[in-house]
């Protein structure tokens, strides 16, 4: 107890840094996996068979295998695959969006198969374009089954991030790792680090219970 005391005291603003790292990446994740998961969702639905069955390969084959294999992929691939200069950190960004993105279109998948079919009908009915369907009537309706689901995903993504350190990146496993060299003590500091992920999963688990509820009090 007394070495944790003393390695918060003087080690407190590299954790800090760590956690800030780790919820940047998580939110940057999540935020852009959204945008391309609902890309991927609507290839997936769509009844053109080769764009309905390329979005499924595309999902299969991120779901099927390790997120860390995916990080060695777009940390060796990727360079080689982009005519500018890339950091590992944006490697490790890229790799983290596109796995996100395999689940949240899932996600975005089935809030929108919730939502009533007859709702799509009586658009249809009032000749409204396919486009509007789902952006107006469609999609605030799912959205109420699609954000308690992102809230777990961004759960998920702070504890996957915590891989990111195999790279170095500014995230709080690289932090722990940074305080272990510096004060040649293992138990210590990762107690620590486990307990900022206890706290912050925990917190951010009250926020989305308290976001579904809120969303289901609006029905």
């Amino acid at each position: 107890m007394e070495n944790i005391v003393k390695i918060l005291s003087k080690y407190y603003g590299v954790f800090l840094d760590g956690l800030w790292g780790t919820l940047w990446l998580a939110t940057v994740t999540v935020f852009f996996g959204t945008m391309l998961g609902v890309v991927i969702a609507l290839m997936r639905r769509s009844k053109f068979l080769p764009l309905s069955g390329l979005a499924r390969i595309y999902i299969e084959v991120l779901r099927g295998t390790p997120i860390l294999l995916q990080f060695y992929f777009f940390w060796i691939g990727l360079p080689k695959l982009v005519p500018f200069e890339l950091s590992e950190t944006a490697c490790i960004i890229v790799a983290l969006v596109i796995n996100s993105s395999a689940y949240i279109s899932e996600i975005v998948r089935a809030g929108v198969d919730a939502v009533d079919v007859g709702q799509w009908e009586a658009a249809r009915s009032l000749g409204l374009s396919e486009g509007n369907i789902f952006g107006r009537i469609v999609m605030p309706q799912a959205a109420k089954n699609i954000l308690p689901a992102l809230g777990n995903q961004f759960i998920v993504m702070v504890k996957e991030t915590s891989l990111a350190s195999v790279f170095f990146v500014r995230e709080l496993m690289t932090s722990y790792k940074t305080v272990q060299a510096a004060t040649f003590l293992s138990i210590e500091p990762l107690v620590i680090a486990g307990a900022i992920y206890l706290a912050l999963n925990y917190t951010l688990s009250i926020l989305v219970k308290l976001g579904e509820k809120k969303l289901k009090e609006s029905d």
